[in-house]
């Protein structure tokens, strides 16, 4: 009995959860936008769009940090000091259509 518990307690430990941060990034420069980025691996960027609507994003720091299925491609974003900051984002894309591919 004393180690179905034990096993149990242990099981309920939490370990590190690694959930994703959330910034504005119409309050910081592109330099500040683009080293959160690199540094944490993969950010929510939240900013408004030009008719004021509330857009957000998942931007990463290289093909490491995307799904499968799944490859970066260059965005720009708004930022306090420019109104295009380029970052990575996840595409989904199909291994068919990819011209590249086996010599096409």
């Amino acid at each position: 009995m004393k180690t179905v518990l034990l096993g149990l307690a242990l099981a309920m430990v939490a370990g590190d959860a690694y959930a994703i941060s959330r910034y504005n990034s119409m309050g910081m420069s592109c330099g500040q936008v683009q080293a959160h980025i690199e540094n944490e691996g993969a950010v929510l960027m939240r900013y408004r769009s030009r008719s004021g609507a509330p857009l957000y994003g998942r931007y990463v720091a290289d093909i490491r940090f995307c799904p499968t299925s799944t490859r970066p491609e260059w965005r720009y974003i708004p930022a306090a000091d420019t109104g295009q900051c380029p970052v990575l984002e996840c595409e989904y894309y199909d291994l068919d259509d990819d011209p590249f591919l086996f010599g096409r």
